[in-house]
């Protein structure tokens, strides 16, 4: 078999990976049957009107939840907070997170804070996580569970717009990494939750949630100086949306640009995406906004950019490549010290984005340790990348020395 062969049987073998998704994106009728409506029909997930005049990161309101592992309660105590946060435009917005603290005591010090963020679920509020941790189907609870089984707590944040007002505005990094941070914020002044605002916090995640998580981490100095963050762990970092966009398109995970595109112009009206869009692409917008990632991979995939819009290359036009600049990492300098973790062979993120974001943040100062994996790509380096961050975020807990190969 060809190389080329090869790597599209690898392609083909990924897209069935995520079709079989699916059966988790019907899974929320049959929830809601059990007792868990969807964030529709959800009163908590409806913020006050107007907002109340209260701290970024305070909470707005709060409840108990049983988290669940498919059908089995999973064992940790559960809490889903609304809590105010902050928009692209700087104004006060209303952000879920899920709080997860272990039953097991913890004895030295204050508890560790992770706050994990999640990769890609969709714009549609049934993607939200909070509603999959009730649903008992948010798979990436099985990688959450490593910080877990360490005695930590851990806050996930459903990001702006997921379960809220939507959509939800993917891709789009400011309003992204400050519902991590004042998701943070949320679980630290938690009183049930019994964690110390002072305790020490990392910060983890990966595709999607690395770019949460490095958006957080070069936001912190200046939106949450007041947090003890000791770290930062991002997988899978998409640098630059645009350069994800040319990366993936005419590929099996086109729709991924399409959401990308959505979650953009919603914290960017300036976009103005409709006067691009042609029929074809009006119906497609259409259809992904409501839609969870199972759902837009298959009847998108190997499409083209230019097919949805009345220019060939709309990511060129000027109002785009402003709104890319924006959303572009490393413009910002992280307080702390980070851990890259990258695919060479990722079929979404351009590794010389990871390299140049890694070679920014060294510039000026920050200790990163780069991996970078020859044998993975995408998806599988979620799960075999994962305890290395873990590893890397318990010796930031353990105050040892960050190792850097700037």
């Amino acid at each position: 078999m060809s190389s080329s062969s090869r790597r599209r049987a690898l392609l083909t073998s990924l897209l069935t990976a995520v079709l079989t998704l699916s059966t988790l994106v019907t899974a929320p009728a049959n929830a809601e049957t059990a007792g868990v409506p969807l964030p529709s029909a959800d009163p908590f997930y409806r913020p006050p009107a107007p907002l109340p005049p209260v701290a970024a990161g305070d909470i707005l309101r709060s409840r108990p939840i049983v988290a669940k592992a498919l059908v089995l309660p999973f064992p940790v105590r559960a809490w889903q907070v609304l809590h105010r946060s902050t928009n692209n435009q700087g104004a006060p917005n209303a952000v879920v997170a899920t709080v997860l603290v272990p039953h097991t005591p913890w004895t030295n010090g204050p508890r560790p804070l992770v706050a994990y963020n999640i990769g890609t679920h969709g714009l549609s509020s049934n993607c939200a996580p909070s509603f999959w941790f009730r649903a008992g189907i948010e798979y990436e609870l099985a990688l959450m569970t490593l910080a877990l089984a360490k005695g930590w707590a851990v806050v996930v944040s459903d990001y702006e717009g997921s379960a809220t007002t939507g959509p939800h505005t993917y891709t789009a990094g400011r309003p992204t990494g400050h519902a991590v941070l004042d998701g943070v914020r949320a679980a630290q002044r938690l009183p049930e939750a019994g964690l110390d605002p002072k305790g020490p916090v990392g910060i983890w995640g990966y595709s999607e949630g690395g770019l949460a998580s490095s958006w957080a981490a070069e936001l912190q100095p200046g939106y949450a100086p007041e947090l003890n963050v000791r770290g930062v762990a991002a997988g899978g970092v998409p640098r630059d949306i645009g350069n994800v966009g040319y990366k993936i398109d005419g590929g099996p995970f086109f729709g991924f640009f399409l959401a990308a595109a959505i979650g953009l112009d919603t914290a960017h009206p300036e976009m103005r995406l409709e006067k691009v869009l042609n029929a074809k692409g009006r119906k497609a917008f259409a259809e992904v906004r409501n839609q969870c990632h199972a759902q837009w991979t298959p009847p998108y995939a190997f499409h083209r950019i230019s097919e949805f819009t009345e220019v060939p290359d709309p990511i060129q036009l000027p109002q785009f490549q402003k709104v890319l600049a924006h959303n572009r990492l490393g413009t910002g300098t992280p307080a702390i010290p980070a851990y890259v973790y990258q695919s060479v062979n990722d079929e979404f993120m351009p590794i010389n984005d990871a390299r140049q974001l890694v070679r920014g943040w060294c510039s000026r100062g920050v200790r990163v340790q780069l991996r970078e994996s020859l044998l993975s790509e995408h998806i599988s380096l979620a799960v075999t990348g994962a305890p290395g961050a873990v590893h890397w975020l318990a010796d930031r807990f353990g105050n040892r020395p960050a190792p850097s190969n700037c």
